[in-house]
């Protein structure tokens, strides 16, 4: 293991945390004598541990096992989710959950227990993991989902039952390596959820106008992906932001005119057009470092879910953005289906809005009036993406708390796995 003091921070940039980082080669190794972080794509500080030790584990991404008949994959845990389609999919193979990043590591993905576009259908990435290797105080130890409560308290657990080293994914089968995509506008709130509502693709996603207002309020594109054979546009090499943008790049006048020109990109009557796998499930990693549009101070990103008798509440938040002119370009909608598998696992069914702010006082503010919106829904907020909640607000959010603290301090008595989120959200004292 090598060993480097430096500050580092999640994607959101936000907030940062300066400490050691014991790069992880060799399994064997290993200690749970400090939390684990993979590609710190989580926005706020999941995966920071100021003043404290973590161990990087994208160097342990060894493919172990890939039964071609089944469809099973035993990977590390370093390994990312973009790299696993790359080695899977040639053989009628995919994740049968990915998120908006192919940087997330397995590791990463069970630890947030990730969802996608296809939740509605498959449900979270932990449901489609079968079995993992801890690594906790006395040693290694392999889970499996009859496991029970250390299953539960590990899926989706924030790391905090031990360094997950090892996993093996139940893949999904496909008849193809490319992605028919069909989309559709959207003119406003009403719309937009029916066609959410109404569809029955394998996968599917809103992007939503957070700048339109009135009679326009909610509008967006809706695509619908389905896995298919053929020939897609070869993807171009990715491109870089160089630099932290300055404050002003994304002002509220940039952004409305942005999103008024991609609106309207989509024909009327809607397209369908084949794209590459990867074009379609992480449309943003072809822009590296693109979170330095942001400029230096970074950006949060709220995420909610409320049930589905709350989709009149959630409208009224997205009023309350539009109206705050504080909104970025980047704006999901997705209708999702009940499938967790964690005690803190974020999806229930409803609906889950996103949306990304510039790290500004008045941004803040507005994430919190959200938050105390959510809460009255009856929703609860996405750890992954969180770097202003409270401990009270988190816990009554999350019914299973209680047991999922029970198990974690059963797990890591001495709390030498706990991170920066876990200590601002006090869900180990």
């Amino acid at each position: 293991m090598s060993d480097d003091l430096i500050t580092y921070a999640g994607w959101g940039r936000a907030l940062r945390a300066t400490g050691e980082l014991r790069r992880a080669h060799d399994p064997a190794s290993l200690k749970a004598h400090a939390p684990a972080i993979g590609n710190r794509r989580s926005y706020g500080d999941a995966a920071l541990n100021s003043g404290g030790a973590a161990v990087e584990m994208t160097a342990l991404d060894r493919v172990l096992a890939f039964d071609r008949d089944a469809g099973l994959l035993t990977v590390e845990a370093g390994l990312s989710l973009g790299e696993i389609i790359e080695i899977t999919a040639p053989h009628g193979w995919l994740p049968a959950v990915v998120p908006g990043t192919g940087f997330a590591t397995v590791g990463g993905a069970i630890a947030m227990d990730v969802h996608g576009k296809n939740h509605h259908h498959a449900g979270s990435f932990c449901q489609h993991v079968t079995a993992l290797t801890l690594m906790q105080g006395a040693g290694p130890r392999r889970l499996t989902p009859a496991d029970g409560a250390l299953w539960r308290t590990t899926c989706g657990g924030l790391g905090q039952t031990g360094i997950i080293t090892q996993a093996t994914l139940s893949l999904m089968p496909v008849r193809g390596a490319m992605m028919l995509v069909t989309e559709q506008r959207a003119r406003d709130w009403d719309e937009h959820i029916a066609l959410l509502d109404g569809s029955d693709a394998s996968f599917t996603v809103g992007w939503i106008d957070a700048t339109a207002t009135g009679a326009t309020l909610g509008r967006g594109i809706v695509e619908e992906g389905e896995i298919c054979r053929g020939i897609a546009p070869r993807l171009k090499a990715a491109k870089t932001v160089p630099f932290d943008a300055p404050h002003w790049a994304l002002g509220k006048h940039v952004v409305k005119a942005f999103n008024a020109a991609y609106y309207h990109r989509v024909p009327k009557g809607g397209r369908s057009q084949v794209r590459a796998l990867q074009d379609f499930f992480f449309p943003l990693d072809r822009v590296l470092a693109w979170n330095r549009l942001y400029g230096k101070r970074g950006f949060h990103q709220f995420q909610c879910v409320v049930p589905l008798g709350a989709r009149d509440a959630l409208r009224d938040m997205l009023g309350t953005i539009t109206a705050s002119g504080l909104a970025s370009p980047l704006a999901v909608l997705k209708r999702m289906g009940p499938g967790r598998a964690g005690c803190l696992s974020f999806p229930m069914e409803g609906y889950t809005l996103a949306v990304d702010f510039p790290n500004r006082a008045a941004a803040r503010s507005l994430i919190a009036r959200l938050e105390a919106a959510t809460t009255a829904a009856g929703g609860r907020i996405y750890l992954a993406k969180d770097a202003l909640s409270s401990g009270a607000a988190i816990k009554s959010m999350y019914p299973e708390f209680p047991d999922w603290a029970k198990a974690a301090r059963a797990a890591d008595p001495e709390g030498a796995l706990q991170t920066d989120l876990v200590r601002r959200l006090e869900l180990r004292t």
